[in-house]
């Protein structure tokens, strides 16, 4: 597994563009350019960044959490996988997540936050070679009849070839996709790319985070292993079985338990 070094780190990169987010001019401006309106103030959700609803749901950790000043929640995130399927059904999950999170505290359905979860792709997404895809729920039957339950969700792509976005945003996805800054707000952020890669504490985070992700990769690799070897063993057992090897035997050759072989034979109705 390919793990990026620090200096090779661009606005693409995740762990850069939350960095960057960070800069609340920045991060207004991005939104208003984004969704084309006008936002007077944003307020950042760190304290709120891993939502546990329950304890035993998963957790989301959303990097760039914010609410304007009408209350609206905004979680953007870059996007560089290219499994659209896992990235549809997130959306799913992030909404059902936010909304349990904004209705525990004993308020009313309609005092729900409007959100918008926002993916920025630096791939292909969906048919049609669009920029921006925006998904609210409508009725199938008559699509003029819209639910109106305050819910959205954003894919842009860079990869985008159809003339369907304003000139800034396409300025902003050009620039993601290595193009050059072209306007105020894209040498903003250029300057705020440079400012994280020169900060020897982010430098340091990054490290101890690709450590992580190394260290949970090798973990799910030893055990695919030790579930590949189980299974090829399970095999085994189930020729043996068939064969009408003694049950003591099998168990003594494959080292599997006793209780073990029985349970394969059981569940392969061979005893």
């Amino acid at each position: 597994m390919y793990i990026k070094s620090f200096d090779e780190l661009t606005f693409q990169d995740n762990f850069i563009f939350q960095k960057v987010m960070l800069k609340k001019h920045i991060c207004k401006a991005v939104l208003e350019r984004l969704l084309d309106i006008s936002i007077k103030d944003i307020v950042y959700i760190h304290e709120e960044k891993n939502l546990d609803v329950r304890w035993d749901t998963k957790s989301v950790r959303l990097d760039v959490f914010v609410n304007d000043d009408k209350g609206t929640v905004f979680n953007i995130e870059m996007q560089t996988s290219k499994d659209m399927e896992e990235l549809v059904k997130r959306t799913r999950f992030y909404q059902s997540i936010l909304d349990m999170y904004h209705i525990q505290k004993g308020k009313k359905y309609t005092t729900l936050n409007d959100s918008y979860i926002i993916f920025i792709c630096t791939f292909p997404v969906f048919t049609g070679n669009r920029h921006k895809y925006t998904f609210k729920n409508v009725c199938i039957e008559d699509h003029g009849i819209a639910l109106n339950d305050g819910a959205a969700k954003l894919f842009l792509s860079t990869k985008g070839t159809q003339n369907d976005v304003s000139n800034p945003l396409q300025a902003f996805l050009d620039y993601i996709d290595g193009q050059e800054a072209t306007d105020e707000l894209l040498r903003d952020i250029d300057d705020a790319v440079h400012e994280v890669k020169h900060c020897e504490a982010w430098k340091e985070e990054y490290s101890m985070l690709s450590m992580d992700h190394y260290k949970y990769w090798k973990e799910g690799v030893a055990e695919g292993i030790a579930e590949g070897l189980a299974q090829g063993k399970s095999e085994v057992v189930i020729q043996m079985l068939r064969k009408q090897l003694s049950l003591e035997m099998i168990a003594e050759v494959t080292n599997f338990t006793l209780e073990e072989v029985r349970k394969i034979a059981k569940e392969h109705a061979l005893m």
